[in-house]
């Protein structure tokens, strides 16, 4: 059985559904110079050479790509250009009727980002810009009007893009401190408003992208590994924080889940399987919450031959800003294998033969969903949060505007009935909050056509479209999902 208080809602971002890029005093974001891509087709942005030339080039969306050394980045005045998240999918200006919608919906929450370059738009030095303040302080009195509780992550794609080009971004370690300050202004703005806190979204990507290329060098690897440190001593600090400002606040750290079995029984499949887990979600979430690095964090740190900068006061900080709870990502499982099984690779690992996969290649796994709250609760002993599951596909707009989306139905109907599956073994959960609600901007790919939400936004991939707001099938199924309290999945 739920417990009673529990979360039921839903998740956006800022910096893919916000919109209004350049409005209110906000800064620029890395995400804000790129152009759309495609799932065959990486995103790409413009840069001015020394020379004054203008060039274009492909980019990582998920970790930030500057330019070549004595460039920058330039945002093309082209009609014919469309970059994403500019528009997003106009949330600065229509937040209003979509909480309406979700209160509609039934939502007891929202996990919603704050942007860091609204509040704090050029540094601590520059100062608070009041305009973005007040933006979600009228945001989260908009929710609570409706009894939507607040979930806020702190840090997800929208550092200021100045921290990017003066300092370097998280490669540097002055920016901790910057976003020690941009939380100050959040946990001492929003008392009464917020209670639940998620610091930095998704910390262990930093790995899992690193893996991702074919090849790497050195400098890479140290890069990858300090970036990921830095991020958890800023997350510490930042808890510390939280908890002398108010006792109240609940703070969490949020990590991606990466399951993975073993492709064979192979006994190096099994031990290849468990490396992965230590590295690829272990290494950060017992930083974390137990506040130190794992025993097997050196063998890791061997293994890529680096020398990772931690310091006696980074595990200082670390074991005094343990988290409260374990926010989590799920989308999907993968296989690990010591074979050559080319055939059945796919970008996170290889293909499980029983699994069916979504449009996009990720494998649907309802089962490890319970299988996983079992292992990381049995760990770690603190509250669990899922605050990222859904199914991005394509949904068609009928001509009387209703979307039939059963696909999305059974992909949350069956997470939901093994989510309940480990709440009555004894699974702490706090809460579950779709990935997404509404429509948005894809990260990775900037597209819109990969829609996750039980709201539809009338707009395509290029932002045309009328951008109006239409329920799908599904936001009517959750609706009563959650007036029964979990219990009416039909």
């Amino acid at each position: 059985m739920f417990r009673q208080d529990f979360l039921w809602g839903g998740d956006i971002s800022a910096a893919q559904c916000e919109g209004a890029y350049n409005v209110g005093g906000k800064s620029p974001v890395y995400r804000d110079y790129l152009l759309g891509g495609n799932k065959n087709e990486k995103r790409s942005a413009y840069y001015k050479d020394e020379n004054g030339e203008i060039k274009k080039m492909y980019v990582d969306a998920n970790l930030t790509t500057l330019p070549p050394k004595g460039c920058h980045y330039i945002i093309s005045d082209d009609p014919l250009d469309f970059y994403p998240n500019h528009k997003g999918t106009e949330f600065y200006y229509r937040y209003k009727e979509d909480i309406a919608l979700l209160a509609e919906m039934g939502f007891k929450a929202l996990n919603l980002t704050v942007s860091w370059a609204r509040v704090l738009p050029y540094g601590k030095k520059q100062g608070v810009n009041k305009e973005g303040v007040e933006f979600y302080r009228d945001v989260f009195k908009e929710l609570k009007k409706y009894n939507i509780e607040p979930i806020v992550t702190l840090y997800k794609y929208d550092m200021p893009f100045y921290f990017d080009e003066v300092l370097g971004g998280w490669t540097n370690r002055e920016v901790i401190d910057e976003f020690v300050a941009f939380t100050k202004v959040c946990f001492e703005e929003y008392q009464g408003l917020v209670k639940y806190w998620v610091t930095i979204n998704e910390v262990n990507v930093m790995k899992q992208d690193l893996d991702s290329y074919e090849e790497y060098t050195h400098e890479q690897a140290l890069e990858a590994f300090n970036q990921m440190h830095y991020m958890m001593v800023a997350a510490a600090k930042a808890t510390a924080l939280a908890h002398k400002i108010n006792k109240d606040y609940q703070v969490g750290c949020m990590i991606a889940s990466t399951v993975t079995y073993p492709l064979t029984s192979d006994p190096k499949d099994v031990y290849a399987t468990q490396k992965d887990l230590q590295g690829n979600f272990y290494l950060c979430a017992d930083t974390m919450i137990r506040g130190k690095y794992p025993y097997f964090a050196k063998s890791i740190f061997d293994e890529y031959g680096i020398t990772v900068d931690i310091t006696k006061e980074d595990e200082a900080i670390l074991l005094e800003g343990k988290a409260d709870y374990l926010a989590t990502s799920y989308y999907f499982s993968n296989c690990v294998t010591t074979h050559n099984d080319e055939g059945n690779k796919l970008a996170f690992g290889y293909a499980n033969p029983y699994l069916k996969a979504s449009d996009w290649g990720w494998q649907i796994d309802p089962v490890g969903l319970a299988y996983w709250l079992n292992e990381i609760y049995a760990r770690y002993q603190v509250p669990v949060l899922i605050v990222e599951n859904g199914l991005g596909a394509i949904d068609v707009l009928e001509d009387d505007g209703t979307i039939h989306d059963d696909y999305r139905i059974a992909y949350h109907k069956a997470h939901i009935e093994m989510l309940k599956e480990a709440v009555d073994q004894g699974v702490d959960v706090l809460g579950y909050t779709t990935w997404s609600c509404i429509d948005l901007i894809s990260n990775s790919t900037g597209e819109l056509r990969k829609r996750y939400g039980m709201i539809y936004v009338d707009a395509d991939d290029h932002g045309h479209g009328s951008y109006k707001r239409y329920k799908k099938d599904s936001f009517y199924w959750y609706k009563k999902v959650i007036e029964s309290h979990g219990e009416n999945l039909e």
